[in-house]
Order: structure tokens, then C-alpha cells, then sequence
């Protein structure tokens, strides 16, 4: 991803998320998900973010432990193209 401190985890088998990354020094999760983009999930414990690599699938994972628990922005640096963009 962005910082060299940050570490990652790949989904090649998901279809909904490709990959996440963590900063536990910011305490942030970002999420690259297929086809909508990258968003920033803040105040996150890194240990959620181990268990999300562990996890048997990332889209449930992501529904049940993240969705509406953690506040969340866009990241303005990556930026969607196409005619919805």
C-alpha cells in the first residue's frame, strides 16, 4: 500500500475485497475493495486486523466485524475512474 510500516494481507478468492492493509501506528485499516475502491477505517485494533487475514472469507469477516462499527473515509488518494466515478 502506502507506507512502508504498514502490513497486508491478499484475497485472491474473494469478490468482494482484494486486499487490506494496516498501519498500527495510525491504527487504520485499509480496505481495497473490488470494483468500488479503497477505503480508510479508523481506530481499528491490530489484532481485528490479523484475524481479518486468518479468516475464511473476507466479504463475511468484513459484514460482521467491520461494516457500521468503524468510522470510515474514501481514500482521497485513490480515485475511481469511469462514468459513475
Amino acid at each position: 500500500m502506502r507506507y512502508g510500516a504498514m502490513r497486508a494481507c491478499r484475497f485472491p478468492s474473494s469478490s468482494m475485497i482484494e486486499r487490506i492493509a494496516y498501519d498500527g501506528a495510525a491504527r487504520t485499516l485499509w480496505i481495497s475493495f473490488n470494483g468500488t475502491g479503497c477505503y480508510v477505517y479508523d481506530d481499528v485494533p491490530e489484532a481485528l486486523f490479523e484475524e481479518f487475514c486468518r479468516a475464511p472469507s473476507a466479504g463475511s469477516f468484513f459484514n460482521e466485524y467491520i461494516k457500521d462499527r468503524y468510522r470510515f473515509r474514501r481514500d482521497p488518494a485513490r480515485r475511481r475512474f469511469g462514468p459513475n466515478a
